[in-house]
């Protein structure tokens, strides 16, 4: 029966352009001895490593879902005959490949580098420690229990605030008036936060707040405009060392690298040869030439930019105005000459630019 292996093909094809370019360097690549292969497809081996290694990376794609042995070996078959054959066409000397290994060696490497690097400093029970008592167990914290009224002008909170004065109920006032909870009628709840979750405006008018007690005057935000309750406060209780370990040791490995990479970059001898920032295009000095009617014609070139959805400049296309003037340097026409090979270079992010 004939085996069809296209599904998984396509699905690895993000890890073959890894695991090829490895395998296209057959004459550094370590050598397989029989035993410790899987298949051998003309007199060469495939390891038992990279069948583990395609599992790995199926499983991981997936979301831990497996698939026939059989499937992963005929996979692998096929990846080698693509590479003998690209072998044989000596495509691996070309110079668009030989720049892709290139790459793909240096970022191999980069990452070598940074996982000897760890493995050679790894992050100490102490270090966890200390970083714990800092940043975490150190933090004195406040959380705040409110409830809050947004509305959209100034001139509707002093209206609420008015009817609080009053004696109205803050909550019954939230659902029927505030933008947050005219749905939820939850009388405006924002239940226990730190002060550092809110916006600024926000945070401060609840921190000076007493309890019990609601702003006298709104509080503007980007949101609009509120009218806040500060319902209760209470001492933040800091999560245990060995509940946020596992966050912390990232942290801390990324430091030490970040470390290693200043002290690298310190003793390196670095010249940048490239300007770091893009000068402005410099329009040519105006060029006047007398026509054979005595009409003077002037040049000037401005710079058109062409950006996508997000504003991003994408090209840039030159734009000669032409002003044809007459003897007594009035002007008489205009044109507006593209050049042609700008024309042709921005043509497609031009056409993106009209549909955006």
């Amino acid at each position: 029966m004939k085996k069809s292996i296209i599904p998984l093909l396509i699905v690895g094809t993000a890890f073959i352009s890894g695991c090829d370019q490895k395998g296209a360097a057959t004459s550094s690549a370590p050598k397989v001895a029989k035993a410790d292969a899987i298949a051998e497809v003309n007199g060469q081996y495939i390891a038992k490593s990279t069948l583990a290694e395609l599992e790995k990376e199926i499983a991981e794609r997936s979301h831990g879902q497996t698939f026939p042995k059989e499937k992963l070996i005929e996979e692998l078959i096929q990846r080698e005959l693509l590479v003998q054959d690209a072998m044989q066409k000596q495509l691996d000397k070309s110079a668009e490949i030989i720049a892709q290994l290139d790459s793909a060696k240096k970022t191999l490497l980069t990452q070598a580098d940074v996982q000897n690097f760890i493995k050679a400093n790894p992050v100490t029970d102490a270090e966890i420690k200390a970083e714990y008592d800092s940043k975490v167990a150190g933090e004195n914290g406040t959380e705040y229990k409110a409830r809050h009224i947004l509305v959209k002008t100034e001139d509707e909170a002093k209206k609420i605030i008015a009817e609080l004065d009053k004696g109205a109920d803050f909550a019954k006032l939230a659902n029927k008036n505030s933008l947050d909870a005219k749905e939820s009628q939850n009388g405006g709840d924002l239940g226990w936060f730190v002060a550092g979750q809110m916006v600024a405006p926000f945070s401060e008018a609840v921190v000076k707040l007493q309890k019990g007690k609601y702003t006298e005057a709104p509080v503007k935000t980007q949101f609009g405009y509120h009218i806040i309750l500060r319902e209760d406060s209470r001492a933040q209780t800091p999560p245990s060392l060995d509940s946020v370990k596992e966050q912390l040791i990232p942290y801390l490995q990324r430091k030490k690298i970040q470390t290693m990479v200043e002290t690298l970059r310190k003793q390196a001898k670095v010249e940048i040869l490239v300007p770091l920032t893009e000068e402005p295009a410099k329009a040519p000095a105006a060029n006047a030439d007398k026509t054979p009617t005595g009409d003077t014609v002037t040049e000037e070139v401005a710079v058109e930019e062409i950006k996508d959805a997000s504003g991003k400049t994408v090209a840039a296309e030159e734009v000669v105005v032409e002003t044809v003037k007459d003897a007594s340097g009035k002007t008489v026409a205009q044109e507006v000459v593209i050049e042609e090979a700008v024309k042709e270079k921005t043509a497609e992010p031009a056409k993106a630019e009209t549909k955006k």
